[in-house]
């Protein structure tokens, strides 16, 4: 969307005209977003739109940046003092009576952290985000701390930040970065952002491009050098401060905001696998994490928000990054499935539970609001039927939304011989396990993909994928095509943001023991292999809660293959560089 339908008003600020424009009611709590470098506050529209239904949402341009008047001289008339002048006057223009919830992104941010503390804005923000840019006191205090004392690790991190942030040194050269946003680069800068970052070509960066990149220089060269030379010691947050850090950000280190603890007591912490625009490639998470923060705040919850946030801090990064996300796990009721959508649970994400039983699937939705599930539900649906599957996804998508995590993990067991397998046998164990991973991929990755904000898709495949057996030819067929699916997924997904990863299990112990069927066994013999099969198992008492942290993990990390257990993993490796010893080993015949 854009910002047509907008209510505009200008603010007056030491001789400097502020263009702000307004959506949502006025009576709802505000929300006020600054844009960064070299943005105007069109970078925002997006998330606004999102926004807008619950809340009074402000957006203004920076000086000398969209239509927003220029200071005269540009030296010196770019200063954080100014722009926190700047701030309160828009903010007491938009809201005289109540504190507004701030957010900033890129040098939007590098400002909002000088909002959000210094004295004289306290009463006058309520809360604070910020994404992919820090506060310069605090990053003075960063390097300072590794120049004085530094080590081999200290000094990789400075090097590292210190080559990330090349475009700081271009900019304070004189005359150059404007000649060149001016020319070529801000011809071709969104170009560059389409390729570079994924920033969709929705006619944005706006007209005002050149213009507000070249006086946009001011902003670094007026504030860097000084602040990093003399930080504030007292550049405490007096607000609650959600970080939200884009992982792949190509100018910003996550390790920049290490020690941010120290500055921002009141601290709840996200990360995206996304690149530094994110206001544009992500505005749906986003916005959702913007709501909820509000939200607690507005509801009088600081103290619980303050333990939220040390409950993220103990889960560690799972909840940074799956806080608020949607995951859909297919085969909940029991087992793994059970295991993972608690996991999730745990880690803040909403999550639907999907099965054939529904009871068992309604006990793992209610067990996932106990776990810390931001909200859970249990659906029914049988994976390979594809007018089910359909019919679930555009409920879901309806409902709960577009799914941002996919784990289709449903799947039975099948043992005997090639010939003892019948035509039914292969019938139902592909349904189930490879069709039921097509028709996940298929009506959810489909939506993942036309939302063009990312994702990530799960499918569990077995270690049986690539271990041949006498005693497994249906099953170990059916999990070989969810790996390679996998493996062509990842490849054709990898240009949306969308990652696929195959998890292969080994020896779980699980209740697909007790469900299995054995070809050419009569009913008693069925009972008595799957008993004794069942013993094995647990005998090998190798817990699912692993694979599930396993996939977890997968998605963290964005990993392709995943072999879970030790015997999967030396399989693994036996398949890669001594396939041979494993057809030996298909020879054997299970001990049962």
């Amino acid at each position: 969307m854009d910002l047509r339908g907008a209510r505009e008003r200008w603010v007056s600020t030491g001789g400097i005209e502020l263009c702000v424009a307004e959506l949502g009611d006025p009576a709802q709590p505000t929300v006020v977003l600054v844009h960064g470098y070299p943005d105007s506050k069109e970078v925002w529209s997006e998330v606004a739109g999102r926004l807008a239904d619950r809340f009074h949402v402000v957006l203004y341009d920076v000086r000398g940046h969209g239509r927003s008047t220029t200071p005269k001289p540009l030296r010196g008339g770019f200063t954080l003092e100014k722009l926190t002048d700047d701030f309160l006057a828009v903010v007491d223009a938009v809201s005289p009576d109540a504190p507004v919830h701030l957010v900033g992104h890129d040098w939007g941010s590098v400002q909002a952290w000088e909002f959000a503390t210094v004295e004289r804005t306290k009463g006058r923000i309520a809360s604070f985000t910020s994404m992919s840019g820090p506060s310069l006191d605090h990053l003075g205090h960063w390097v300072k701390k590794r120049t004085s004392h530094p080590n081999p690790r200290r000094v990789g991190q400075l090097l590292g930040q210190g080559a990330k942030s090349w475009y700081i040194y271009a900019l304070h050269t004189p005359v150059l970065p404007e000649l060149a946003w001016r020319g070529t680069l801000g011809r071709q800068w969104p170009r560059i952002l389409r390729r570079m970052e994924k920033v969709p070509a929705d006619g944005y960066p706006t007209a005002s491009l050149p213009h507000d990149a070249a006086n946009g220089a001011w902003l670094y060269r007026d504030n860097i050098r000084s602040r990093l030379r003399r930080p504030r010691p007292d550049a405490y947050a007096h607000v609650p401060v959600q970080l939200i850090t884009p992982t792949g950000d190509a100018f910003l280190s996550p390790v920049l905001y290490d020690e941010l603890d120290r500055w921002a007591p009141r601290l709840v912490r996200r990360s995206l696998p996304a690149k530094h625009w994110i206001p544009r490639t992500r505005p749906d998470q986003l916005a959702s994490w913007i709501s909820d923060f509000v939200l607690a705040e507005e509801a009088g919850q600081g103290e619980t928000s303050h333990s939220a946030a040390e409950t993220r801090k103990a889960t560690g990064p799972h909840a940074e990054r799956f806080g608020g996300q949607l995951v859909l796990v297919t085969g909940a009721a029991s087992g793994i499935g059970r295991a993972t959508a608690l996991s999730f649970a745990a880690a803040g994400a909403r999550v639907v539970a999907v099965d054939l039983d529904a009871e068992g699937a309604a006990r793992t939705a209610e067990s996932a609001l106990t776990a810390g599930a931001t909200d859970a539900w249990a659906e029914v649906a049988d994976v390979g039927d594809e007018k089910a599957m359909e019919h679930l996804a555009e409920k879901v998508a309806t409902e709960y939304g577009v799914v941002d995590v996919l784990v289709n993990n449903a799947g039975i067991g099948l043992s005997g011989s090639f010939f003892d397998t019948t035509a039914e046998d292969w019938r139902k164990v592909l349904d189930v396990n490879l069709w039921g991973v097509i028709h996940g991929c298929r009506v959810f990755g489909s939506r993942m993909a036309a939302r063009g904000q990312g994702g990530h898709i799960v499918n569990v495949a077995s270690a049986a994928a690539y271990q041949p057996s006498l005693a497994l030819p249906a099953y170990s067929t059916s999990k070989a095509a969810v790996l390679m699916l996998s493996e062509c997924l990842r490849a054709e997904l990898a240009g949306k943001s969308i990652g696929v990863s195959a998890i292969c299990p080994g020896f779980v112990n699980t209740g697909i023991t007790a469900t299995a069927h054995f070809a050419g066994a009569d009913e008693t013999e069925e009972a008595r292999l799957r008993e004794r099969t069942a013993k094995l198992y647990a005998r090998r008492n190798y817990p699912p809660e692993k694979v599930a942290r396993a996939i977890l993990e997968a998605v963290l990390h964005n990993r392709a293959v995943v072999p879970v257990t030790p015997e999967a993993r030396g399989a693994r490796l036996l398949a890669r560089f001594s396939p041979r010893v494993l057809r030996g080993v298909a020879r054997l015949k299970p001990p049962l």
